[in-house]
């Protein structure tokens, strides 16, 4: 068997697995244990009662976080004319139609989001299988399809997440890093953690929250009470 490391000590006296942290506690532990040589990215994790193969159980949505995600976020939209100024005004990355498309169908994906006007989704609906299993597909519930390029080219730039159930009824996603202030990364986290609980499909029966988990990316996992984030 392999013997602890003087870290993994140290967490296993200062961390106990069993018990859920007041949200305040928890965040001060992830950044006390974050310890890596870069700015460690710190995630949510929820356990949630819900099963996603039922179209009734699905939870999907956006969330936009007060103090951003700490991460830059390389936008491309599908747009033309007066649109496409209005996106390249508002920040994005990348703007084009069929020169952009002929892009991603050559492997060029430079960017993290995709955002289309309503018109350009017959051209995009084209890159459905290059986008849709890397999660980039434009949809309109998720306010990516939009005649508003601007505003959604903002909203991506200024720490909008996307979040979106697992098979098994884990939702995760990053809200900031350990070199934000606590406070920041506790607003944070009651954003994501409202957002997650407004989304509750109707399918959903009992329990809909079963645990939640925070952690950073070399770091230990941390749970959280519910009532401490619900109740703030």
């Amino acid at each position: 068997m392999s013997q602890l490391t003087k870290r993994q000590k140290k967490t296993a006296a200062e961390i106990d697995r069993n018990r859920f942290y007041a949200l305040e506690d928890a965040v001060s532990l992830i950044k006390t244990h974050s310890v890596g040589k870069f700015d460690e990215t710190v995630e949510v994790a929820m356990n949630l009662n819900v099963d996603p193969r039922h179209a009734d159980q699905m939870v999907r949505g956006m969330v936009q976080l007060p103090n951003g995600t700490g991460k830059t976020v390389r936008v491309a939209v599908f747009a033309k004319g007066d649109k496409a100024d209005a996106a390249l005004a508002a920040g994005a990355d990348i703007v084009g139609a069929e020169d952009l498309m002929e892009k991603v169908q050559a492997g060029e994906i430079n960017f993290d989001r995709v955002i289309a006007t309503p018109d350009m989704m017959a051209l995009v609906g084209r890159l459905g299988k290059v986008l849709g299993p890397r999660g980039l597909m434009p949809n309109p519930k998720l306010g990516t399809v939009t005649n508003d390029v601007a505003e959604a080219v903002k909203a991506s730039k200024s720490g909008q997440v996307e979040f979106r159930v697992e098979k098994a009824g884990i939702i995760h996603g990053g809200v900031g890093k350990a070199s934000f202030e606590s406070a920041a990364l506790c607003d944070n986290i009651r954003a994501f953690v409202s957002a997650i609980t407004r989304a509750k499909p109707e399918g959903a029966k009992g329990t809909y929250v079963k645990k939640i988990s925070l952690s950073s990316t070399m770091g230990p996992g941390v749970k959280v009470d519910f009532a401490s984030i619900s109740s703030s």
